[in-house]
């Protein structure tokens, strides 16, 4: 701005003076610098080490690689299973309604059904032959939620999954009053998003984040049926037998929107302590039927009397039953 206001005649004569100026520096500092290569050859060439070519950077372990023709024939398959489910009415994401009443009685009676029998559902693999009576399994340590994706799942449903965890993350927070989060470093709770062509890389992932995972888990993820979606299994303390202290979720990347969704809600759930699945439970994600795809409020109240401190890991189901139905009646606020 200060060359813009000087006079147009003085902006001229200075520019003149420079640049003779300038042109009688050229021949002296030509000399001098001929002077200073000769004297410094020998230091320049033996100095100056050609430095490599830096290399490229290799592509990341889980860079996304198009799915296979057997993996999109698949995805069509579960988009077949969505359409007809939604058609017959099932797949509910309205957490249910005036069709779906429940009292304090059937909460308390389908919480004891849900958290105190161990049998994997339709959508899980049965690592046990039949139903089991269990003691009260549950976190004591924060949880903390980290998703893994395999190769062939794209960027944009990678970054959809994360947000979506992330957002229940929260809700199971509230729901429990437990330390609930999502997080992109350590976690101790894996959920992995992966379609069938990603099934070594998932293996490895698993043997590096799990030391010490048991090979029937990891089998299964090479076994797995077209039926079973996902799977959820969790990790006892050697001490403490009844306090998770690790649970890895697996999701079939295959599945359309709506089931994949589904999965999430239900199988970080059920790694929070509710293993088993009633068909007498209604509204629920917690029964084999389908009827209802996501959390409803019904399932929000039994994360609540899971991790209410007047009940601990490791109480029985008889032990719990009377404090069990205080706490349903406090929630449904029905007369104790």
């Amino acid at each position: 701005m200060v060359l813009a206001t000087m006079p147009a005649r003085r902006f001229r004569a200075d520019s003149v003076r420079r640049m003779r100026f300038s042109g009688y520096l050229k021949p002296v500092m030509g000399f001098l610098l001929l002077l200073a290569l000769a004297n410094c050859d020998e230091t320049l060439t033996s100095s100056v080490v050609p430095q490599p070519r830096p290399e490229a950077l290799a592509p990341a372990a889980n860079a996304y690689v198009p799915p296979s023709a057997a993996s999109q024939d698949l995805a069509r398959f579960y988009q077949r299973v969505e359409r007809d489910l939604l058609t017959r009415g099932l797949l509910r994401t309205d957490g249910g309604g005036p069709d779906t009443p429940y009292d304090a009685d059937d909460l308390a009676r389908n919480f004891g059904k849900i958290a105190f029998i161990n049998e994997h559902s339709g959508k899980s693999a049965a690592f046990v032959s039949g139903p089991s009576e269990i003691k009260l399994n549950r976190w004591k340590s924060p949880i903390r939620i980290r998703t893994e994706f395999g190769p062939s799942v794209s960027m944009e449903s990678r970054e959809a999954d994360r947000q979506t965890i992330q957002n229940y993350a929260k809700r199971l927070q509230k729901a429990t009053g437990h330390n609930v989060r999502s997080v992109n470093g350590d976690g101790n709770f894996l959920v992995f998003i992966a379609g069938q062509d990603d099934v070594a890389y998932a293996q490895d992932r698993l043997k590096s984040l799990v030391p010490g995972i048991p090979d029937d888990r990891l089998n299964l993820l090479r076994t797995l049926d077209r039926p079973f979606y996902c799977f959820v299994f969790t990790f006892s303390g050697q001490e403490d037998t009844n306090t998770v202290i690790r649970a890895v979720a697996y999701i079939r990347a295959e599945l359309p929107n709506l089931l994949r969704l589904s999965c999430i809600h239900e199988e970080i759930a059920q790694g929070l302590g509710l293993p088993n699945d009633s068909p007498a439970a209604r509204p629920s994600i917690f029964n084999d039927d389908d009827e209802f795809a996501l959390l409803t409020s019904h399932d929000e109240k039994l994360l609540t009397m899971l991790y209410d401190p007047r009940l601990q890991p490791g109480v029985t189901a008889d032990d719990a039953r009377p404090v069990v139905r205080i706490i349903a009646r406090e929630l449904m606020g029905q007369q104790l």
